[in-house]
């Protein structure tokens, strides 16, 4: 893959992104976003040549009360056409569905997205996918199990399985060796009410620019720098900057950084190029590392693959 083709592409978009402004941010955040892409952009689905599937949980500021919990259920795959891979003329389709539950103090919402890319051959080795996201949000918020002063304040009404439909779309430029994406997971800025009077808040629409790249040091080394930068209005602006080793292609060891949050050591082990696990472990950089023991994070994943081509093996993994 041309690596001009990359530096075009990310111009393009990290210019789209500077109009965005910059309230506080509501979806959850990942440190193993690399392998959760299909969670915050619809056009990442189908471009393994495989039907994949992922979990990951993420356990927030152990020790803290109220503490964020979140857990993914992530599956897509490629349709017409699933073996033409890179070098072949024509377009591909990929299908994906994302379910996420996430918990924080009396705060819960579960998100349910189906996906839907097409993507174009650009050069030999490229494709460019353009991705559709559609699904609910489902909230639910107990506030009125909160410890209050005063009775009244519509901020203490609950909120019982709120059902907020949404949209979002997604661009994804990849070959088999590096990634670049723009998102907005979700369009509409849905109010959140506790009735038809009362106004409790908004869903805010999110901006997320992924990136990465896969350097081969030698023939058991490779090296894949990657971030994340994720915008919404009224929240500072979220980068998450990660590098990875993979030995090997067995073990991958990496250190990731998030701006004013946290420095993170990540793990990775594949037991079959289709079979792999992560670990992560977040230490918390701001005033909260005093009522917190950090941030744990599990993935699971595994590719099931229909190419009639390659013995119904992969032979290599594929580290995004």
């Amino acid at each position: 893959m041309k690596q001009y083709n990359f530096y075009l592409i990310f111009a393009l978009i990290l210019t789209l992104l500077s109009s965005v402004k910059l309230n506080a941010q509501q979806d959850p955040m990942y440190t193993q976003y690399m392998y959760n892409t299909i969670s915050v952009n619809p056009a990442y689905a189908g471009s393994k040549e495989a039907l994949s599937i992922v979990g990951l949980a993420r356990e927030q500021w152990i020790g803290m009360p109220g503490r964020p919990r979140t857990q993914t259920l992530t599956i897509h795959t490629p349709i017409h056409s699933p073996s033409s891979g890179f070098g072949n003329e024509g377009s591909d389709m990929g299908l994906g569905l994302s379910v996420i539950n996430d918990k924080l103090g009396n705060y819960h919402q579960t998100m349910v997205f189906a996906d839907y890319a097409y993507s174009i051959q650009t050069t030999d080795y490229a494709r460019l996918a353009f991705g559709l996201k559609v699904g609910v949000n489902i909230l639910q918020a107990n506030l009125t199990d909160l410890n209050h002063q005063q009775g009244g304040d519509p901020a203490i009404y609950n909120v019982d399985n709120k059902v907020l439909p949404n949209v979002g779309v997604g661009l994804y430029y990849y070959s088999d060796q590096g990634y670049v994406g723009l998102s907005v997971p979700k369009l509409l800025q849905n109010d959140i009410t506790a009735d038809v009077n009362t106004l409790l808040g908004k869903e805010l629409r999110h901006y997320f620019l992924i990136a990465g790249y896969v350097f081969e040091v030698n023939y058991n080394l490779k090296f894949k720098p990657s971030f994340l930068i994720k915008a919404v209005e009224g929240a500072p602006l979220s980068i998450d900057l990660t590098g990875n080793f993979f030995i090997k292609d067995k073990l991958g060891l990496g250190l990731a950084y998030r701006n004013g949050d946290a420095v993170s050591g990540l793990l990775q082990y594949y037991f079959t190029p289709q079979f792999r696990i992560g670990y992560s472990y977040d230490y918390t950089l701001s005033e909260l590392h005093n009522v917190n023991s950090g941030t744990h994070e599990l993935m699971l994943g595994y590719d099931f693959n229909f190419n009639e081509y390659s013995n119904t093996r992969i032979h290599s993994p594929r580290f995004f």
